[in-house]
């Protein structure tokens, strides 16, 4: 079971290795999600190749991330002008000589309004079940910590069971907003970072998967 970078998840596909890398669909189209998004149903779907076209020039801030879990830009929040300035460069390269792994013309963006988030949990969840936990962030402080409130923990749990068919392994990303816990998002559980999660429970979970 390789985890790491995407680099690994390539690697781990072109060489047929089992039980190999754990793909998994955009967590924004997951019905049994939707009310509990952060980002996603109130969304602006855009490609690259017609960012600079259909988003206003003006000073708006927004969170930016592709819509599939293929990491081409970590998500975060930029103005207009600077995601305009980013597809426009994107556009002016040949298509052949884009390398892979970055952002190209049909690359799909989801575009949100900004959230205040208090903390944010990454959730590792192997069957339907959470295995582990890591605290990664507390307000604007990022901070690696084993442990999670518990009305979080069985939000994810909650989430988890409602969508059980999802992936056999993922990672679920959650938050504490001020209007309540939100899924942030979803990543391939051989892509992820670790954190402080308790990687003997999840190397033995997983382990027995096979």
């Amino acid at each position: 079971m390789m985890f790491g970078s995407y680099t690994l998840w390539r690697y781990a596909e072109a060489k047929g290795l089992h039980p190999g890398v754990f793909r998994i669909a955009p967590f924004v189209h997951e019905k049994p999600w939707q009310t509990f998004m952060l980002n996603g149903p109130d969304a602006t779907f855009l490609p690259v190749g017609e960012i600079e076209a259909r988003l206003p020039d003006d000073d708006r801030c927004w969170f930016i991330r592709p819509v599939s879990d293929s990491k081409e830009l970590a998500g975060n929040v930029r103005t207009a002008a600077e995601i305009r300035e980013s597809a426009r460069k994107v556009m002016s390269l040949d298509p052949d000589d884009i390398p892979n792994g970055s952002l190209r013309p049909d690359t799909m963006m989801m575009l949100t309004q900004p959230a205040r988030i208090l903390k944010e949990w990454r959730i590792w969840i192997v069957n339907g079940n959470v295995v582990t936990y890591s605290l990664y962030k507390d307000g604007r402080q990022v901070t690696y910590r084993h442990e999670i409130d518990a009305d979080a923990f069985e939000f994810a749990q909650t989430l988890a069971r409602l969508n059980e068919g999802y992936s056999p392994a993922y990672v679920m990303d959650i938050c504490r907003t001020e209007e309540g816990l939100r899924l942030l998002e979803t990543n391939c559980i051989n892509a992820a970072g670790f954190y402080a999660a308790d990687l003997q429970k999840l190397a033995a979970t997983m382990d027995e998967m096979a």
